[in-house]
């Protein structure tokens, strides 16, 4: 694992009407601002398609989450394109095989504005 305090992970994701839909259908969120377009065409984006931005990180590292913490700041809309900053906060070796960590995020949307933040806390299973 090539993670330490301080390291900033940064990635970007364009949420698309397929996939609110898609993610209509597996979550059964299914409230009319997910379903109906507004005036400009565009569906509001479940929060927790949204939380997935943060997650990913998990999942690229593999870490089993323990907590997550969201602020949902300002609706996300088919179209937009939203830039997540995960920073690692801590790293604690527990044992041979297992390293707990803490990091919090914030996603911005394509104007810059905060959008969600956040943290989630969890172990990482290593090899060792």
């Amino acid at each position: 694992m090539n993670l330490k305090v301080g390291d900033i992970i940064r990635f970007e994701r364009a949420f698309t009407k397929e996939v609110v839909e898609m993610f209509t259908k597996v979550s059964m969120d299914e409230g009319n601002h997910h379903t109906n377009p507004d005036e400009l065409g565009r569906l509001v984006v479940q929060g927790l398609l949204t939380a997935t931005l943060p997650t990913k990180v998990g999942g690229d590292y593999n870490v089993l989450a323990r907590t997550m913490n969201f602020e949902f700041l300002r609706p996300v809309f088919t179209g937009d394109t939203i830039s997540c900053e995960v920073t690692i906060e801590k790293l604690e070796r527990k044992d041979n095989n297992r390293i707990s960590i803490l990091a919090t995020f914030l996603c911005t949307n394509q104007d810059k504005k905060l959008v969600l933040s956040g943290n989630f806390a969890g172990v990482i299973l290593t090899e060792h």
